[in-house]
C-alpha cells in the first residue's frame, strides 16, 4: 500500500484520503492479508508501516507554498523511488497505489508489477496522461463513485471499476435521536465551502457545530470567523470518539463542497450514525446520500434543504450505509481488482513466452 505523503496516515485525519488509507490497511490485515504500508514515518505506528520519508511533506513543505515547485517534486520523487525499490525487492503480489504520482504507473508497466491505483481526485493532466500512456492489463484503477468514473473516461476501460468507500459502522454508531443542531466537519478551506454552511445555518435558524483542521488560514480568518456567533461555533480539530459523538448527536449534517468531490466520506459516516444530510449538489454526493438527504445549489436553497432533511428517517440513513457502504463490500471490491491485476500480469507473461517460443 503506497500512501499519499502530504499528511500522516494517522488520527486525527487531515482528510478523507488519510482516513480511507488507514481504514483500508487495517481492514485488509483483519481479513488475513499480509500488508506493508509505504508512507511517512509519523504515520500510525500500529500499522504495518515501512517509512519512505521521516515526516509528511506538509510539515516542512506546505502544499499551499510549495505546490508545483522543483523542491516538492524532488521530495516526492525521492520518496516514491524509495518505495518502488522496496516493492521490487520484496516480491509483492500486488501494489495498491493511493498516491497521485504519475511515475508509479511508468514503473509498474516497466516492471510488470500488478498495481491497483485508487483515483481520489478529479482528473488532472499528468496523472491522466500516465494512465493512458502506461495502460497495461496488470494496471487497474478504482474510483469511488459512478460519477467519478464518468469524469475520468467517456468510455471506461475494462481495467477501471467502482469501489465505494467503506464505513466502520462499529465506530460510527447509530443514535436514534438528534440534538436539534447541525454539524459540519472537514478541512476548512475554500473548496469545502465552510462559509456556505455557516450562511445556510443562519438562514435556517439552526445552531451549527463546525469541526476540522484549518487548511487555509486566510479563508478561515476572512470568511469563517466573521460568520461565527453564539449559535454557530468552531470546535477545532476533533478526533476519535469525540468527533463521532458530535457528528452522531447532530440532527443534520451539512456537506458543502464547491468542487466535484469523488465521494464525500463524512456524509456516509454521518448517515451511519443516523444523521441525514443537506448538501450542495456537487460530485458524487447525489449518489452517496440517495434518499437520505436533500440537495441544494447555494446557501439559500441549502437552508431549505436543512429543514427538509431533518424529516428523513434516521433508521433509513443507517440502513443505507449498511447496505451500500460496508467495509466488507469495499474490501471485496478491492480484492476483485487485485485479482484482476495479477491475472493480467500472468496472462501477459504467458503471451510473451508463447511469442518468444514461436
Amino acid at each position: 500500500m503506497i500512501g499519499h505523503l502530504r499528511h500522516p496516515i494517522a488520527s486525527p485525519f487531515m482528510g478523507g484520503m488519510e482516513a480511507h488509507c488507514h481504514q483500508l490497511v487495517s481492514a485488509l490485515v483483519a481479513r488475513g492479508h499480509s500488508v506493508t504500508l509505504f508512507a511517512s514515518g509519523d504515520s500510525d505506528p500500529a500499522l504495518p508501516l515501512h517509512p519512505i520519508v521521516e515526516r509528511h511533506y506538509d510539515a516542512e513543505l506546505p502544499w499551499a507554498l510549495w505546490n508545483s515547485t522543483p523542491r516538492l517534486a524532488q521530495f516526492l520523487s525521492g520518496a516514491f523511488e524509495c518505495a518502488w525499490a522496496a516493492v521490487t525487492a520484496g516480491e509483492f503480489d500486488v501494489v495498491h497505489n493511493n498516491s497521485m504520482d504519475p511515475a508509479l504507473h511508468h514503473w509498474a508497466r516497466r516492471d510488470r508489477q500488478p498495481m491497483v491505483t485508487s483515483l481520489h481526485v478529479p482528473p488532472f493532466a499528468t496523472l491522466f496522461s500516465a494512465l493512458c500512456d502506461e495502460a497495461a492489463p496488470w494496471a487497474h484503477q478504482t474510483v469511488t463513485s459512478e460519477a467519478h468514473l464518468a469524469s475520468w473516461w467517456a468510455n471506461p476501460p475494462a481495467t477501471a471499476s467502482v469501489v465505494y468507500n467503506g464505513i466502520d459502522t462499529d465506530r460510527w454508531t447509530f443514535r436514534p435521536n438528534g440534538n436539534g443542531r447541525a454539524v459540519w466537519a472537514g478541512r476548512i478551506t475554500p473548496n469545502k465551502g465552510t462559509a456556505i454552511a455557516l450562511d445556510a445555518a443562519k438562514y435556517a435558524g439552526i445552531a451549527l457545530d463546525v469541526i476540522g483542521p484549518i487548511d487555509c488560514s486566510e479563508y478561515f480568518q476572512a470568511e469563517v470567523v466573521p460568520r461565527l456567533d453564539q449559535e454557530r461555533v468552531y470546535h477545532g480539530h476533533m478526533q476519535g470518539a469525540e468527533l463521532v459523538r458530535m457528528v452522531g448527536e447532530s440532527s443534520v449534517l451539512l456537506a458543502t463542497p464547491t468542487w466535484d468531490e469523488p465521494f464525500g466520506l463524512i456524509a456516509a459516516e454521518a448517515m451511519a450514525c443516523g444523521v441525514p444530510v443537506a448538501a450542495l449538489d456537487r460530485g458524487a454526493l447525489r449518489e452517496v446520500i440517495g434518499a437520505c438527504g436533500v440537495l441544494a445549489s447555494d446557501a439559500r436553497s441549502l437552508a431549505d434543504a436543512i429543514v427538509a432533511a431533518r424529516r428523513i428517517s434516521r433508521a433509513a440513513c443507517r440502513q443505507r450505509v449498511e447496505q451500500a457502504f460496508s467495509i466488507r463490500s469495499m474490501i471485496e471490491g478491492y480484492e476483485h481488482a487485485y485479482a484482476a491485476a495479477m491475472a493480467g500480469a500472468r496472462a501477459s507473461s504467458n503471451a510473451s513466452t508463447v511469442a518468444l517460443l514461436a
